[in-house]
């Protein structure tokens, strides 16, 4: 037992044969990029590939100045640096110093091929896609029955809507026949008569996500009925299936909330419906109120029996009118003829008989009141308040100018 060795030990020998080994030392490295991750201290964690084999791979922060590039999957690179083992893991990885590109790997190839065929074909035109529904009540859902993109697509559509039906077809979305498995799943939601068909899984590498990158997926996604919703991998990752389809999302839990409506919001803005037509309600009944009263009135103008009683009100007034009119007319003529009686009393004979005056005629009847008119041995009639004395003219008299007496022909 004197030859045994710690774990520790052993992993401290495998490094130092790795470091006293020149090659390894300075080693270039073909191979097409797989896993690629940029951690948040800055190191580039990734997987170099053939068709034989891989090495995982580490570009520490300090080497990246010299990266002219973005590292995506797929992509075939040269990579300069040294192998070595990392003790506490026990494993051997490249610890790259220079990046380059070596033109793009074998998937990346097929997947730009496939894109611009079908891109040429017209299958990503935006005349072909089909709205998707906004009340959907049965959703499709083509992913793995045990992903993480299921839960999530079930917890965001329950809470949004949870008499929304979700209707799984359990697929294989990774590895060989994932792609018929995608394919099988879409046709029998379509045959189904769903509103809206979800396909989908959660991120990985570029082969993980391949099944959405087959030409049989994208044509029978393009020949599908059903608006479909693609939620494939995380949002910087794109496939083919997110161009032919209606609508992408950026994740499986975006996608369902692109096709299940929630339920609060459709509450909220029927609540808010509701108001606007009850106070438009309100209005139009008031409006139509005021109209019907406005109609009433004119068909109560307009009506026999009111023009009737209308022309009579109108007679009675005019009557009274009149009738006041002529009373104040009376009254005033009334007045004028006392004033009239009372000047024309003033001026009567009578009058002036009873203040004992006399009205002397002569036999021709004329008014005795100049001296003229007399003549000797004339019979005078001389009238007074009660009779009439007969007398003749003795002698005549006649007065000097300037004497006052009241008038000729008057005799006291």
């Amino acid at each position: 037992m004197n030859n045994v060795y710690s774990v520790t030990q052993v992993n401290l020998y495998i490094k130092n044969m790795f470091v006293r080994d020149y090659t390894l030392s300075n080693i270039y490295v073909k191979g097409e990029v797989s896993n690629c991750k940029y951690h948040t201290s800055g190191h580039i964690y990734f997987t170099l590939k053939d068709g034989q084999g891989q090495i995982a791979c580490v570009m520490f922060a300090g080497q990246r100045s010299g990266l002219k590039f973005q590292m995506k999957e797929g992509q075939s690179v040269v990579a300069l640096g040294s192998i070595s083992v990392y003790e506490r893991d026990g494993k051997y990885q490249l610890y790259a110093k220079e990046i380059i590109l070596d033109g793009s790997g074998y998937l990346y190839e097929k997947y730009e091929e496939l894109k611009n065929n079908l891109e040429a074909e017209g299958l990503f035109d935006s005349n072909h896609k089909k709205p998707i529904p906004v009340y959907a009540k049965k959703v499709g859902i083509v992913t793995a029955k045990t992903g993480a993109a299921l839960q999530d697509i079930i917890n965001i559509s329950t809470r949004r809507n949870p008499y929304v039906q979700l209707i799984l077809y359990p697929a294989q979305v990774q590895g060989e026949g994932a792609a018929a498995t995608v394919v099988k799943g879409i046709k029998a939601l379509d045959k189904l008569g769903v509103d809206t068909i979800i396909i989908g899984r959660g991120g990985g590498s570029i082969e993980d996500l391949w099944a959405f990158n087959e030409e049989m997926v994208a044509r029978a996604i393009y020949e599908c009925n059903t608006p479909i919703i693609s939620a494939v991998g995380h949002e910087t990752d794109t496939t083919i299936a997110d161009f032919v389809s209606d609508l992408r999302a950026p994740t499986p839990s975006a996608a369902a909330e692109l096709a299940v409506y929630d339920i609060r919001k459709y509450n909220a803005d029927l609540e808010t419906l509701n108001r606007a037509l009850n106070y438009q309600m309100q209005r139009k009944i008031v409006w139509f109120k005021n109209r019907l009263k406005q109609l009433s009135m004119k068909l109560e103008y307009s009506s026999p029996i009111y023009q009737v009683r209308q022309k009579r009100q109108n007679l009675m007034d005019i009557e009274e009118r009149l009738s006041k009119l002529m009373e104040i007319i009376l009254t005033k003529k009334k007045h004028q003829l006392e004033i009239y009686a009372e000047r024309l009393e003033g001026l009567s004979p009578l009058k002036k008989l009873s203040k004992g005056y006399a009205l002397v005629v002569n036999s021709s009847n004329e008014v005795m009141n100049r001296l003229e008119k007399a003549k000797v041995g004339e019979l005078l009639q001389i009238s007074v308040t009660n009779g009439d004395v007969m007398a003749r003219v003795e002698e005549l008299i006649e007065k000097e100018r300037g004497s006052n007496y009241e008038n000729p022909g008057e005799t006291k």
